[in-house]
Order: C-alpha cells, then sequence, then structure tokens
C-alpha cells in the first residue's frame, strides 16, 4: 500500500462533503470530536440538482451558523409553488397562508457551486479537516464492523481508521453498496438539468409543469439564471445519449407556456445528467457505520426533497453518533436512534413523494388533482406548505381535505 497511513484514530470519517456530509461533520467537530471529511470531487463543483430549498431547510441552515453568508450569496427567495398540469390548468399555493407559520416565508434558490462551498468553509471552521479530490477506494472492515477506509488521492493509496464512518457519498453511494445495504426501487426516472439564460416571466415561485409522463420543474437561482430540472422516465435514456441538448430543448418547446417562454433563452451550462432515482438503503446503520443524505434515500424530486433531507439528516445523524461515541459503543444497536429519528421525522414525506411521484405519471390524475387545487386556494396552499416541510403531511389526509379532492 503507498501512501503514509494515519498516525492517530479518528473519531469520524465522512466520505462526501456535499450538505449531507459538511453538516455531519462541521455539528460532529463543534462538539468536540476529531472529523476527516473526503470527496473525490474538487469544490466549487456544479452538481444535477433543482438547487431549491424549502423554507424549512432555512432552520438548519440557521443552526449550522451559515444563513447570513446564504443570504449574502443572492439567493432567489421563492415564496410559493405553481402547478401545471397538461392541459393548461394551474393552481398557485404560498407558504405564508396556513396556520403552521414556517421558518421563513419563503425558500432559498441558489446555484449548488455556492451552497457546497459555504457548507464546506462551515465544516472547516468548526474543526473538521477536509480533503477534496481524494476517494473511497475501500472501507475497512474488521470483525463485522467498519473501521475506517483506504482512501485514494491520485495514485496513492492511504489508510483512515476511524470509530464510525459515515457514507455521504450521494445517490450512488460506495460505501452503502460496500457495505451491501444499497437497494433500488421500482419507478426509475433520469434527471436532466440546466441553467437556462433569458427565461421570460420568472418570478419569486417555483414552477412545476407536468406533461404525459415527464415533468420539469423551474426556478431562478440569481444572476440572471433559471434552473430547469427535467425528470423522464428511463426509456428516453437512448435519445440523452445521443444529443442531450436537443433532446431537452425540444421536450421544453412540447409545452406551449414555455416554448413561448424560452423563445430568446440559451443553455448557460452544460446540461447535466443524474439518475436513475429511487434508491433506498435496506437500512441506514451498520456496526462503525452510517448512512445520510441520498446515500440514504432518494425517490424522486418532484417535492425538491433532497438539500433538505440531506441537512436535517446531517443533523440526526450527527446527534445519533455523538451520542454512541460518549458512551463507547459505536455497534449497529448503538446508532439505532438515527434510524428511529429518521422515521419521525421523514416518514410523512416519504409518503407523500411516493404519492407525487406516482400521480405526476397518470396525467388523468394529475388533471384532476390541479384543478381540485385550482379551485381551493386554502387546499393548495396546505400541499405547497407540506412540500415546503412546513405543513404537517397528516394534514392534508383529513376526510374533508381528502374529500375536497375528489368533487
Amino acid at each position: 500500500m503507498t501512501g503514509q497511513p494515519v498516525s492517530h484514530l479518528l473519531d469520524v470519517l465522512v466520505v462526501g462533503a456535499g450538505p449531507a456530509g459538511a453538516a455531519t461533520a462541521a455539528l460532529l467537530a463543534r462538539g468536540g470530536f476529531g472529523v476527516l471529511v473526503v470527496d473525490r470531487a474538487g469544490f466549487p463543483r456544479h452538481k444535477p440538482c433543482a438547487e431549491y430549498l424549502s423554507p424549512e431547510a432555512a432552520r438548519d441552515l440557521d443552526d449550522l451558523g451559515v444563513l447570513p453568508e446564504i443570504e449574502a450569496a443572492g439567493p432567489r427567495r421563492l415564496v410559493g409553488f405553481r402547478l401545471v398540469s397538461d392541459d393548461g390548468r394551474e393552481a398557485l399555493g404560498r407558504y405564508d397562508r396556513t396556520r403552521f407559520p414556517p421558518y421563513r416565508p419563503f425558500g432559498y434558490a441558489l446555484p449548488r457551486a455556492v451552497l457546497d462551498t459555504i457548507l464546506i468553509e462551515a465544516a472547516r471552521c468548526s474543526g473538521a479537516r477536509v480533503r477534496t479530490g481524494v476517494a473511497l477506494d475501500r472501507l475497512i472492515v474488521e470483525d463485522g464492523a467498519v473501521r475506517g477506509a483506504i482512501v485514494r488521492e491520485g495514485d496513492a493509496r492511504e489508510e483512515v481508521r476511524a470509530r464510525v464512518t459515515v457514507g455521504a457519498d450521494g445517490l450512488n453511494s460506495a460505501v452503502a453498496r460496500q457495505l451491501g445495504l444499497a437497494g433500488a426501487g421500482g419507478l426509475r426516472r433520469l434527471a436532466l438539468v440546466a441553467h437556462l439564460e433569458g427565461v421570460s416571466g420568472a418570478g419569486d415561485l417555483g414552477e412545476m409543469f407536468m406533461a404525459d409522463g415527464w415533468y420539469v420543474g423551474l426556478a431562478p437561482v440569481g444572476g440572471g439564471l433559471v434552473n430547469a430540472a427535467m425528470v423522464v422516465p428511463m426509456s428516453d435514456a437512448a435519445a440523452i445519449h445521443q444529443d442531450r441538448d436537443s433532446f431537452f430543448l425540444g421536450r421544453l418547446a412540447t409545452i406551449p407556456e414555455l416554448r413561448l417562454r424560452l423563445a430568446g433563452a440559451r443553455i448557460a451550462r452544460q446540461i447535466l445528467l443524474a439518475g436513475p432515482f429511487a434508491r433506498r438503503a435496506r437500512r441506514c446503520t451498520a456496526d462503525g457505520a452510517v448512512l445520510v443524505g441520498d446515500a440514504a434515500d432518494f425517490y424522486d424530486p418532484f417535492t425538491g426533497e433532497g438539500i433538505f433531507a440531506a441537512l436535517r439528516g446531517g443533523r440526526l445523524a450527527a446527534q445519533a453518533i455523538a451520542g454512541a461515541l460518549e458512551r463507547g459503543d459505536v455497534s449497529r444497536s448503538a446508532l439505532a436512534p438515527y434510524e428511529a429519528a429518521r422515521r419521525a421525522s421523514f416518514l410523512g414525506k416519504w409518503l407523500l413523494e411516493r404519492l407525487a411521484a406516482h400521480t405526476v405519471t397518470h396525467p388523468a390524475l394529475m388533471r384532476r388533482f390541479t384543478r381540485a387545487l385550482g379551485r381551493r386556494q386554502a387546499l393548495a396552499d396546505l400541499w405547497v406548505g407540506a412540500a415546503g416541510d412546513s405543513v404537517p403531511v397528516r394534514e392534508l389526509f383529513t376526510p374533508r381535505h381528502l374529500a375536497a379532492l375528489v368533487v
């Protein structure tokens, strides 16, 4: 093995420096634990992402102490969402019009290159060491427990021993695969994400346009740019591979409103591809290891769950890991409070995102849903608030609110 092994035992090795990994690392380092974060990418980097943070995500950004920096970076504030079905019917919901006040009455939209850099710097300032351009080679597993990892920088390999290893390495997590925990769901989709310049009519709302079997979300992210995130079935993979730009622009042009609004627009950044989605680990803990963020689960981006789940999941993981380290027991059973906390925090949204993901593939259902919300402003606000993580999902499924969707 080339490279020099570390001379001491770390408390925590975090694989992945995105929002989940950076948040986990920052919170643990503030607690006095020795933390190393590694990521194979260099930063700042672009990432295929809708680049939207729900109003509730601001709570986690505030707890991390980075909300002033986020504000200073010039994000766009989105006060709600507009849904448009394939027949042109629309519904509009705002975050500030329910009896469940959000942490902020708006969500943020800003490029991941900006957000990730702020979060990584927060981890560094909290005392974590961050090394980029360093990839996971393999986990060190001894007596059935994870004891760290062999990491690779260029041709050099290095042994990093840690009491707990955190897999925060995204949708196709190598940590989850090596632990034998990676799984896939039945719903398989791809996303194409672009920054567009010259989009007309972009205001203070996020927008979702539904078509037959696919959809696209638009969110202004500042600097005259609009994030366009298109989600399509796996069956479109061959056409995407043949000509990604033509496929993307051609699909957008099939929506009459977007064909007009994008007449003078251009692609400002290479279209990025992500997926397939519907990944969920069989469990999120093992002896000496935890999965967080997209490495733990990601179903479908329709409800804009990714960054909020990464930040909140990082908080929950840090709490469970800190408790296990303080007790001197990092077994799976000692880390089990993390699994329970995830269920308590995310179960409602897991149900909502699955319902939304399947509804959007059935145009008739989506038309009926959009029409019902368009007629009932209070109901539209509730659904948008639930997608924004401030309204409890159970509020959507009261007999009164369910009846409003079918009459």
